[in-house]
């Protein structure tokens, strides 16, 4: 029967010879070994990315907190207490970006930069609306890249550096800001500008929010400048910028026309209900 044949096929073929042609059959060959090197390197860049998304992530945290702390300074008895704590928060924040700068030694950092530019917009953010507070100015990207320069000042550090002989790594790091990051960040500070302009008016302050037009009057004929020649993630922001400076227009003119015959306590009310109408008749959440 077909049984007994599969038996003499079999049985043509020595027990020996069988198990050497299986064992030759997946040998251990050029190919498979490239691939398995592809396979480590593309683990150890997943879990590179998977680290720097989590240090972007800390980072946005940390600067919000900042941008939350900046926002009493108005109110807020001493402003110099403001910040200087405000700086501490940012030191931290760039011991943040110090991990990110060693995690890039030796990479393209295009490659990780979706996982960090997140966080590097929330900085931008913070830093430029503290140096606002201080100077009534924009910071410059030049300047906060001399900012994100860093070397190994812990004794710890070093000796880890050195004990590791087969990974020889710089003694500086440094992680510079991108064009469009800032570009992104300076568009979100005059969201920021807005609530200042809000809360000064309930602070009864009527020269700030007359500054803080002509400063976003001046932001948004830079980003009309940009227009849609520049990356997608700019020309969506405009919108919002537009719609912050309208708010603080609107401020100024409640200020100027209806200033002398409203009281100081009740003029941030005002500007708030007619902002709440305004973001109706434009359809905003």
């Amino acid at each position: 029967g077909s049984g007994g044949f599969r038996k003499r096929k079999h049985d043509n073929f020595p027990h020996g010879q069988r198990r050497e042609e299986k064992e030759n059959v997946n040998p251990p060959s050029a190919l498979m070994t490239s691939f398995k090197s592809f396979q480590l390197e593309l683990d150890t860049r997943h879990d590179k990315y998977e680290r720097l998304v989590k240090l972007s992530r800390d980072i946005t945290i940390e600067s919000k907190r900042t941008i939350f702390l900046l926002h009493r300074f108005t109110s807020a008895p001493n402003g110099e207490e403001i910040l200087s704590e405000s700086e501490i928060k940012l030191d931290d924040v760039r011991r943040k970006i110090k991990q990110v700068a060693q995690e890039l030694i030796g990479e393209d950092m295009y490659q990780f930069h979706r996982a960090i530019s997140p966080g590097l917009q929330e900085y931008v953010e913070a830093v430029s609306f503290q140096y606002f507070i201080k100077t009534r100015s924009l910071i410059s990207v030049e300047e906060i890249n001399k900012q994100l320069i860093f070397t190994a000042e812990d004794r710890e550090e070093t000796t880890n550096m050195t004990s590791n002989s087969h990974e020889k790594q710089p003694h500086t790091w440094s992680l510079k800001v991108t064009p469009v990051d800032y570009l992104l960040g300076v568009a979100d500070l005059t969201g920021e500008l807005m609530r200042l302009c809000i809360s000064s008016v309930g602070n009864g302050d009527i020269d700030t929010p007359f500054e803080l037009s002509q400063f976003l009057r001046q932001i948004y004929d830079g980003f009309t400048f940009i227009g849609n020649t520049g990356p997608y993630e700019v020309s969506k922001k405009l919108y919002t910028l537009k719609q912050s400076l309208a708010k603080v227009e609107n401020a100024c003119y409640t200020l100027k026309v209806r200033g002398s015959e409203i009281p100081k306590h009740m003029l941030a009310d005002v500007f708030s209900t007619k902002t709440e109408l305004i973001d109706q008749e434009e359809g905003l959440p």
